[in-house]
């Protein structure tokens, strides 16, 4: 008989989750729905045939709505100088989302804004999977543009550079 193991807490969760690296991402759409982008730390390389990633959107947010709607997005890996970029895509959407792309030096691409700077990875949109409360949105990558930049991480609540170790 199999042993049953208590929950885990949504707090330990939170705890151990904090403890793992993840690249700082930018995700941006542009189309019918409208110009949205937000901060995203939940993504990954799915697979290089065909070229395809995830990200993880929580499903009530306006990025979420705009991306399932407009069927594109682009993932714009921020380089590690850009935490405030990052800051200004982070939290709840403001009233008008064209707000957060002020100021910024974007370059227009049908799948969604190209950040300063960034690694970016246009993508269609394959398919979602709906998972309590967000979507996994698996893209399809259709063009990119290489930065050749050390990427922003964000660990344990914050933003940090990335060093190699000396052997």
């Amino acid at each position: 008989m199999k042993t049953q193991c208590p929950p885990v807490s949504r707090d330990a969760f939170l705890a151990a989750m904090r403890q793992v690296a993840a690249t700082v991402t930018v995700v941006t759409t542009d189309g019918p729905a409208g110009r949205v982008g937000a901060t995203v730390s939940a993504f990954a390389s799915l697979s290089a045939d065909p070229p395809s990633v995830i990200v993880c959107l929580r499903a009530d947010s306006r990025i979420a709505r705009a991306v399932l709607a407009n069927g594109v997005f682009c993932v714009n890996i921020l380089p590690e100088e850009a935490v405030e970029v990052a800051r200004a895509f982070a939290g709840p959407s403001p009233e008008d989302p064209a707000r957060r792309f002020e100021g910024l030096a974007i370059e227009d691409d049908c799948h969604g804004p190209r950040l300063p700077g960034a690694t970016s990875l246009a993508c269609t949109l394959a398919d979602h999977v709906h998972h309590a409360t967000h979507a996994i949105c698996i893209g399809t990558v259709v063009g990119l543009r290489l930065a050749g930049r050390k990427p922003l991480t964000y660990l344990g609540g914050g933003y940090h550079r990335l060093h190699p170790h000396e052997d």
